[in-house]
């Protein structure tokens, strides 16, 4: 009898989630997949069938290496700073000299991390202004009267500067987490390494960097999940542009779904999206060993 109510309360607490899952995420994610195998558009209830199509469109497009380049760029500098630079970072804060100034600098560099993207994405638009913006008002300040970047006009410079502020708003957050687990390490190995003669970089890298390669990896391959579902930043501060500059898979998405009225090849977009997102969750439950006891 005990048993029984105890299934009864399991069920009753995992139906809503089922549920909601079902209604919100597995729904639509395969009327997606069927709905990249047609050409339709949203003002009209006519679908046809096309199967491979809208994929081959895509991937034989003219913009496909341009998209998939960003993506991965975006991946590569975010892993390098928020992993790399962002573990470094922190072991400076865990340092006897830094520890006083500890409290400070979490504060200031967690900050960004409290604001919406979208909110940053306005804010650096603003900064990023060519004619009115405070970073081109600083470089004529100090001299260079004849210098004025395009910044997010620029076609070389545009993606760079989306990088920017999304290293801006997340490494902060990346740093804390570092920091956590640094001081999980046990002081013994600092104190032994110490003893050893070894100085402050010998002991990141022989002590902080193997205690936390696994915690570092799953990191990164999260942050590579997260870069190839990358929309807000983008969306908000150049819509892919300038012409289609800083364009990436889910603003390719976007523009070809509401923008071209081809639901057909947003679908199909939507659906190369998870498929590599899937793909790399998988790798990431297999590094983590997600779901083994």
């Amino acid at each position: 009898m005990k048993m029984y109510r105890n299934k009864k309360i399991i069920i009753t607490f995992l139906a809503p989630t089922i549920i909601g899952l079902t209604l919100f995420v597995y729904y639509p994610l395969v009327k997606s997949i069927l709905n990249s195998f047609y050409e339709w558009t949203l003002f009209s209830s006519d679908k046809k069938w096309v199967g491979l199509g809208n994929f081959i469109e895509i991937i034989t497009g003219e913009n496909i290496g341009l998209i998939l380049k960003n993506n991965t760029l975006y991946a590569v500098i975010s892993v390098i700073c928020q992993v790399l630079i962002a573990m470094v970072l922190a072991a400076c804060l865990e340092e006897a000299f830094m520890r006083k100034f500890q409290p400070f600098f979490r504060s200031i560099l967690f900050m960004p991390s409290l604001i919406s993207m979208t909110v940053v994405a306005i804010l650096w638009k603003n900064i990023f202004n060519p004619n009115t913006g405070i970073l081109n008002s600083l470089i004529h300040a100090i001299g260079f009267t004849d210098v004025t970047p395009q910044w997010i006009g620029d076609a070389h410079m545009a993606i760079f500067c989306c990088i920017f502020i999304s290293q801006w708003q997340r490494m902060g957050y990346c740093i804390l987490l570092d920091l956590i687990g640094i001081q999980k390490i046990p002081s013994a190995l600092y104190e032994a390494a110490k003893i050893d003669g070894a100085g402050a970089l010998k002991r990141f890298f022989y002590v902080t960097v193997p205690m936390a390669k696994e915690s570092m990896l799953v990191t990164s391959l999260i942050i590579v999940i997260g870069s190839f579902k990358l929309f807000t930043e983008i969306q908000v501060l150049t819509g892919g542009g300038p012409g289609r500059a800083t364009e990436v898979l889910a603003t390719a998405m976007y523009r070809a779904a509401f923008t071209n009225d081809k639901m057909g090849i947003g679908s199909a977009y939507a659906v190369i999206i998870f498929v590599i997102t899937m793909t790399l969750s998988l790798i990431q439950m297999k590094v983590s060993k997600t779901g083994k006891e």
